[in-house]
C-alpha cells in the first residue's frame, strides 16, 4: 500500500488552475487513486489480480500519484461507507471492483461530482462514473473447447458465485463451445452465494466431482476448486489469475485478467484532463484477458485453441454469434448476428444445452 508523501513547502504561491472533474488536489499534489476490493489481496484470484494492476499503476506513475486500497469490503452499506469515506478524503479517482458495488458507487458519485469513479463489471454510468470489465466469456469459450476435447465423462462442473449476468454469460459461453465440439456434454452448476469462501468452494468442487464431473470451472476467487481437482485427479480451468501452480496436474488453462493497462490508461486520462465516462470492455485482443494453455493439453488440441483465440482477436469469430436459442428454444440472437455489449451485459437466460436452472 502506498502512503501519501508529505507535501513540500512551496516557495511561491501557485496560481489556481481549472483542473476539471476528478482533480481535487492542487497542481503540486500527487493524484490520489483509491481501490475498493471485495476480497483479500491474497485470494490468488479476482482481488489479487486487481491488486497486481494497482501495483503496476503505482510503478508506472511513481510520485505523480498515490494509491490506497481497502480490502474485504462487503457489498452493500459497508461498501458505500468505504467509497464515501474515500470521496470525503479528496480522492481524485476511485475504482470499485465488484458487481455489488454498482449502486453504492452510483449513489456516492452523484454526491461527489468532482471525484471520478470507475466500477468493474457494472452497467450504470454517470458524468463522473464509468464502467469497465473483461470479456471473460471469450476465455470461457476457449476453456469450453478444451473441456470438450479433454472430458471423458461428458460432465463439466461450474462452481458459481451469484446468478448475475457476468456469471450466466460465462456459463453460456462454455456451453456454446460444448455444443459445437462435443454435443451432449452437460454443465453441472453449484452456487455458493459467495465470491470468496474457500471452504464452500472446495465443498462445491468435491460435490461436482462426486457427480462424475471431470473438468471443473469456477467463478469464485480462491484456488480451492483447483486444489480439489488436483487432489481428485480431474482437470480444472482457473479464473482471474493463473492458477496452474495450485494444480499442475489439473489446470488446462486459466482465464487471467490483466487490469494494469486499463488502470494506467484511465489514470493518465485524468492527469491529462481528458477522462470521459465510458463502458470499457477489454478482451483477448486488448490483453485484458489472457489464456496460458498447459502442456497437459495435447499439441493438436492446443493448436486448435490458439486458432480460436486468434480468430477472436482478429474479429473473425465472436462466441455469441447467432443463431443462439435459450433453453426453451426461443431465438435470442438471430443467425449471423453477434450479441451487442448491452445484450451481453444483461444476459439472464441459459442457452440451449443447459439442463440446470438459474436460481430465482
Amino acid at each position: 500500500m502506498h502512503k501519501r508523501p508529505l507535501k513540500k513547502l512551496l516557495c511561491a504561491v501557485v496560481a489556481a488552475v481549472g483542473l476539471g472533474a476528478g482533480l481535487n488536489a492542487s497542481a503540486a499534489d500527487p493524484l490520489k487513486v483509491g481501490f475498493v476490493y471485495i476480497g483479500p489481496i491474497g485470494d490468488h484470484g479476482w482481488t489479487y489480480q486487481h491488486e497486481q494492476g494497482r501495483k503496476e499503476l503505482a510503478a508506472k506513475f511513481g510520485e505523480q500519484i498515490t494509491t490506497h486500497y481497502v480490502e474485504n469490503a462487503p457489498e452493500g452499506a459497508d461498501a458505500e461507507r468505504v467509497i464515501r469515506n474515500m470521496a470525503k478524503d479528496k480522492y481524485d479517482l476511485i475504482f470499485t471492483t465488484s458487481f455489488g458495488y454498482m449502486n453504492p458507487t452510483l449513489k456516492v458519485a452523484k454526491q461527489f461530482p468532482k471525484v471520478i469513479f470507475e466500477h468493474a463489471t457494472g452497467y450504470k454510468q454517470d458524468k463522473n462514473l464509468g464502467t469497465y470489465l473483461a470479456r471473460t466469456y471469450e476465455g470461457r469459450y476457449v476453456g469450453g473447447f478444451l473441456a470438450a476435447k479433454m472430458t471423458k465423462t461428458k460432465k463439466i462442473g461450474y462452481v458459481a458465485s451469484f446468478p448475475i449476468p457476468e456469471v450466466i454469460r460465462d456459463i453460456n459461453a462454455i456451453q456454446l463451445a460444448l455444443n459445437k465440439y462435443n454435443p451432449g456434454t452437460e454443465i453441472k452448476v453449484v452456487w455458493v452465494n459467495s465470491w470468496f469462501d474457500p471452504g464452500k468452494e472446495a465443498d462445491a468442487a468435491n460435490a461436482l466431482i462426486d457427480q462424475g464431473v471431470d473438468v471443473v470451472f469456477q467463478h469464485t476467487d480462491s484456488p480451492a476448486p483447483i486444489q480439489a481437482a488436483e487432489r481428485r485427479g480431474v482437470y480444472a480451468v482457473g479464473y482471474a489469475s493463473d492458477m496452474a501452480h495450485f494444480g499442475p496436474k489439473a489446470v488446462l488453462t486459466s482465464i487471467v485478467n490483466d487490469w494494469g493497462p486499463h488502470y494506467i490508461q484511465a489514470t493518465q486520462s485524468v492527469i491529462d484532463h481528458g477522462w470521459k465516462s465510458q463502458d470499457y470492455w477489454g478482451g483477448l485482443k486488448e490483453g485484458t484477458v489472457k489464456l496460458p494453455i498447459s502442456d497437459l493439453v495435447p499439441a493438436a488440441v492446443k493448436g486448435e485453441a490458439e486458432q480460436i483465440i486468434a480468430d477472436i482477436e482478429s474479429g473473425a469469430f465472436h462466441p455469441f454469434t447467432g443463431p443462439i436459442k435459450d433453453q426453451a428454444g426461443v431465438e435470442k440472437i438471430p443467425a449471423g448476428v453477434s450479441a451487442t455489449n448491452a445484450e451481453l451485459a444483461s444476459m439472464n437466460y441459459y442457452v440451449e444445452g443447459m439442463k440446470a436452472e438459474i436460481p430465482k
